[in-house]
């Protein structure tokens, strides 16, 4: 480890070299407003410096030396030295006073003077020469902070990646679009990931082509914006170019040792291609941009080959009977005449046996070897798909802005459209098990979710100045629909009428948000004081669409649908029930079909004022009250003490919430589940006003509530271009929502066991406010700006996350619970370990990008922290190592219009640690890496090609 730490310190390091400085000037917007922190650098050499407060710097130069001149959101300046006293004008690229720096809503705030962490990524940089092209995967690699992952045998997860921000749920991120709330998934994760049991959003279904730069606040800010915000927010900025076309088509594939089945060679070919284009509207800077790609993903698998038992006595058995032109499902039957006709045919010894009670002990022999030779197979034959699902989908993005006068009054918008379809595999249905109906599928099968998952949003808002304040009106809406058709599956209980394609339902959550924000500032006030108010009132609706009977129904052997405790379903040859509806995700049931909604109102105080050049302190304060649940307040307050010219202190102490999501409220279905033998469950999942839930005391859900401090500095040594930002943070969540461990009825007929017959399922799950927990940890951020020689550039930025998540105090259950011993059902040990341990909790990436007028070098290495498998027998907690990834691309600019850009990610080829033996998790070959814990994926080294093509 220590020769990992000191390549990072070589690397990022070996450029420094400090000067002094001389020459004076101020920087300022078109419109005479100072800026600060902005950087100016000398060409062509390392000398450099930032802004004050005012706009002011000071520069070792001479007359006739030029000058870089950059700052956040607005178009780098070369600037000749004519003077020694200097006024340089920049002019707006994304306009500052136009988009809210995330955390703060004074329009001259910047990120290095705000008073808790904000992150700016430029995404259209990243695109450029980053292997990543979805947007999780772009912030994954890039932001320490945040972690998200591609998802294996995971049922709609598979489709959908979890996303976390400093180790906390999916759902305690919050995500804005040009400042306005996104809608969420209508997916909620209930398979075995990390997240499991939270609702988050999907990122991937906005192209990258269409962002600007994403602003990242690491702190808590549901005081400022509202539910969902415990961790922080995560704020796109969309395009906002006009007179310029790009285009991009970048295609790769994985080039590693474990392709293939861990044969070799490549798989999981991707190609993606993106545009944007914007037209500029009426005469005062009013634009229209449009912006989208599409994509194509195909799936990888790295599983070798399948270890356990394939065929019984009973499939060979099958087999002679199939070779005569019998039909199979004849030999189902009490009479077993023509079963032991070729039981002898095959030289089965049937001790004597005459009955099929006396058969079935004999038949159900392993005769795996010796079948697989007569049927001309191998294990690999019998794989599931672990790896990465294949997608095909497109997205669509519009931003349009329209000045209405010379006074600030636009009417603005920004609309999303995203469309595609996914494909996954779940556990292959061996031949020998009840599930599998072998007169369909001779070799039994591997069963598929189709998914087709459609998004749609738009907003519309006009802002202006009525009197001295601003006022900003807007609507938004978006939707996320997620419809499952489940292929190449059965249902066994229905025999031969099974059909092989089931359309099992699926779901939708929709959001309309108005917002009505004003704000002032006053530059007499103090040093600056800038006061924001306003209201917000959404409703929310969460809909569950029932899929074709045979998706959810089991059925008895005449073919009628299980209503009964009286009735008996269907049976294999050893009289074992044969489970309904679609293997692998059985359909939603009428019962479960629902269609649900609430409102919540909100209104907020805002205040930041500068009570010196020294001093900034900022407090704010949100009621909101839900239809569902009622009232919550919460606060914040934060400042920053400018301690020395380049050295800030900050920090920030406030409360949050969460509401619990109309999915975690309603969601209710029976999913195939399998456990931690490789066994599979059907566990029904209740909703917490259900008779289920009442009979074993779950409680109603109610909201998270959250307290939080953070501290840290800003520090810049103008001289060395080099600016560094060091945050701790400490996040304490009471009544964290969970999804529970999987209750069993006695199996004597209670009411719990009608209940989970009638659901089709063996086991009962729900969302429980089940614990408190506590996180803390530190983010680090260096950046360095070198000009190395009048054509080379050099920037480097190093940042890391240390971070940890614990239970805290007793698990909070009721007494039903605790009275029937079923506390460590209510949250098992595997529940803590997701939590915990599952997602690297330190991750430090290290990126220099070179950059001349000709080639663009970008180097990225990243650090990924231990994670332990998620299991609930503690001797089976295997730990992964920690491991580093290395990201190389080479862009070179052909024309002043065309870049060819190749590259790689994970370079090296690098996987996690495989499952050992020893752990009892590789479930008979299934898993050779955990699909439970998760650090950077299973993928291996993906090579790629980039072109990308400007037109101004």
């Amino acid at each position: 480890m220590k020769k990992h730490y000191l390549l990072f310190v070589c690397l990022f390091f070996g450029s420094l070299s400090l000067l002094h400085s001389q020459i004076t000037g101020t920087v300022k917007d078109e419109d005479g407003t100072p800026l600060p922190g902005a950087s100016v650098v000398k060409k062509g050499t390392q000398v450099g410096t930032t802004t004050d407060f005012d706009g002011n710097f000071t520069i070792d130069a001479v007359i006739g030396d030029r000058l870089i001149v950059s700052y956040i959101g607005f178009e780098p300046k070369e600037f000749l030295i004519n003077s020694t006293i200097l006024t340089i004008t920049l002019v707006s690229g994304v306009e500052l006073s136009e988009v809210i720096i995330t955390g703060s809503r004074n329009p001259n705030r910047t990120a290095t003077e705000s008073t808790v962490p904000v992150d700016v990524i430029d995404v259209k940089e990243l695109a450029n020469v980053s292997p990543q092209v979805n947007l999780n995967q772009i912030l994954n690699y890039v932001a320490p902070s945040f972690t998200s992952n591609t998802q294996t045998i995971s049922d709609g997860t598979d489709h959908i990646d979890p996303a976390s921000l400093r180790g906390l749920g999916p759902d305690q991120v919050l995500v804005l679009i040009n400042g306005k709330r996104r809608h969420t998934s209508s997916l909620v994760n209930v398979n075995g990931t990390f997240g499991r049991g939270s609702v988050g959003t999907d990122l991937n279904a906005i192209p990258a082509a269409a962002i600007q730069r994403i602003e990242v606040l690491r702190d808590g800010a549901a005081a400022q914006y509202g539910s969902d915000a415990i961790a922080g927010v995560i704020n796109i900025i969309l395009n906002r170019s006009v007179n310029e076309l790009t285009l991009t088509t970048t295609t790769g594939a994985n080039f590693s040792k474990n392709a293939n089945d861990q044969t070799g060679g490549s798989d999981g070919a991707t190609t993606n291609v993106a545009g944007s284009y914007g037209i500029s509207m009426g005469e005062r800077g009013g634009f229209l941009n449009l912006s989208g790609d599409f994509d194509v993903r195909q799936d990888y698998s790295r599983m070798k080959e399948w270890e356990g038992d394939v065929f019984n006595l009973y499939n060979t058995v099958e087999r002679f009977a199939r070779a005569d032109g019998a039909d199979l499902s004849l030999l189902l039957d009490n009479d077993v005449t023509d079963v032991l006709q070729y039981a002898n045919a095959a030289g089965i010894d049937t001790q004597g046996a005459t009955t099929k009670a006396d058969l079935q002990p004999i038949l159900s022999g392993d005769n795996t070897t010796a079948e697989l030779a007569a049927r001309g197979l191998e294990r690999s034959d019998f794989n599931m798909r672990v790896g990465q699902s294949a997608l095909r989908g497109g997205r669509f993005f519009a931003n349009f802005s329209l000045p209405l006068d010379d006074n600030g009054t636009e009417v603005y918008s920004f609309a999303g459209l995203s469309s595609r379809t996914g494909n996954s595999a779940g556990f292959y249905r061996l031949p020998n098990q009840s599930r599998t109906y072998t007169p369909a599928y001779f070799n039994g099968f591997l069963p598929e979710i189709n998914s087709n998952i459609k998004d749609q949003s738009v907003s519309l808002g006009i802002k202006g100045m009525i009197g001295d304040w601003n006022v900003d009106l807007s609507n938004t809406y978006g939707k996320n629909s997620f419809l499952y058709v489940i292929g190449n599956t059965y249902n066994a209980s229905l025999q031969n009428a099974s059909p092989t394609i089931f359309d099992a339902g699926g779901f939708s959550f929709s959001q309309n948000t108005t917002n009505l924000d004003i704000s002032k500032f006053y530059d007499d006030v103090f040093n600056g004081l800038n006061v924001a108010f306003g209201s917000e009132y959404r409703l929310e609706n969460y809909a569950i669409v029932a899929g074709e009977e045979a998706s959810y129904a089991q059925y008895t052997a005449n073919g009628e649908v299980v209503r009964l405790a009286s009735q008996q379903p269907a049976v294999d040859f050893f009289d074992a029930s044969r489970p309904g509806g679609s293997q692998v995700f059985p359909g939603f049931a009428p019962s479960n079909a629902l269609d649900r909604g609430r409102s919540s109102v909100a209104g907020y105080l805002d205040l930041e004022a500068d009570f010196s050049d020294a001093f900034l302190a900022s407090f704010a304060t949100r009621y909101e009250n839900y239809s569902d649940f009622g009232s919550t307040i919460n606060f914040k307050l934060s400042a920053r003490v400018k301690a020395t010219e380049n050295l800030n202190l900050r920090g920030a102490v406030n409360t949050g919430f969460r509401a619990p999501s109309l999915h975690q409220l309603n969601f209710n279905s029976t999913s195939t589940i399998f456990d931690n033998l490789g066994n599979p469950q059907e566990v029904g999942t209740f909703a917490n006003d259900s008779k289920a839930a009442t009979l074993l005391g779950i409680p109603s859900l109610k909201e998270e509530t959250s307290q939080s401090i953070s501290l840290g500095l800003t520090s810049k040594i103008p001289s060395a271009n080099l600016t560094v930002t060091v945050d701790g943070y400490f996040v304490k969540i009471n009544d964290r929502v969970v999804y529970t461990g999987q209750f069993s009825g006695p199996g004597t007929g209670t009411e719990l066991d009608n209940l989970l017959r009638q659901a089709n399922a063996t086991a009962a799950s729900f969302f429980a406010n089940a614990i408190d927990t506590e996180s803390k940890g530190l983010d680090l951020v260096v950046t360095h700006d070198a000009f190395l020689s009048d054509t080379w550039r050099l920037k480097s930025v190093l940042a890391g996350t240390l971070s940890k998540t614990k239970k805290v105090g007793d698990i909070n259950a009721s007494d039903v619970l605790r009275d029937a011993g079923l506390i460590d059902t209510y949250f098992p040990e595997d529940s803590r370990v997701y939590l915990e341990e599952a997602v690297p909790r330190t991750k430090v990436n290290l990126s220099n990008t070179f950059l001349s007028d000709k080639f663009v070098i970008f180097l990225r290495n990243v650090y990924f922290g231990e994670v332990t498998e998620a299991t609930t027998t503690i001797a089976n907690q295997q730990v992964f190592g920690t491991k580093i990834v290395t990201d190389l691309s080479l862009g070179y600019k052909a024309t002043e219009n065309l870049t060819l850009t190749i590259g790689a990610n994970n370079l090296l080829d690098v996987y996690p640690d495989r499952a050992e033996d020893a752990f009892g998790n590789r479930s008979s070959g299934r898993f050779d890496w955990s699909r439970r814990a998760q650090q950077f994926g299973i993928g291996g080294r993906f090579l790629f090609a980039r072109l990308s093509l400007s037109l101004k």
